[in-house]
């Protein structure tokens, strides 16, 4: 993988209609798509959690796919994006759900 710039990770918590509606399916095709690593899984609150990591750029277009696009059939009230930071290299190999 080409490192375009420094390596970010951020974690993520995605609000609205997320469970049931194949949000996890597709935030780990759309992160295989982009070319970020990281996890997701849903939270006993009905929300959808995880970490993305990757280069910059990367990162900030999964960003903006998890705060406004999603799966077809969610809705997405609000995504809060916390420990933003730089990583000296990725944690994980791929993307995947967690279950």
């Amino acid at each position: 993988m080409s490192t375009a710039g420094p390596l970010k990770s951020v974690d993520y918590e995605v609000f609205g209609r997320v469970q049931g509606v194949c949000f996890r399916m597709y935030t780990e095709d759309e992160a295989r798509k982009i070319g970020v690593v990281g996890w997701v899984k849903n939270t006993s609150k009905g929300t959808v959690t995880g970490q993305v990591q990757g280069p910059e750029d990367k990162v900030n277009s999964m960003k903006s796919w998890l705060s406004e696009v999603g799966s077809p059939s969610s809705r997405i009230d609000r995504a809060n994006f916390s420990n933003e930071k730089t990583i000296s290299k990725l944690e994980y190999s791929n993307f995947s759900i967690r279950y």
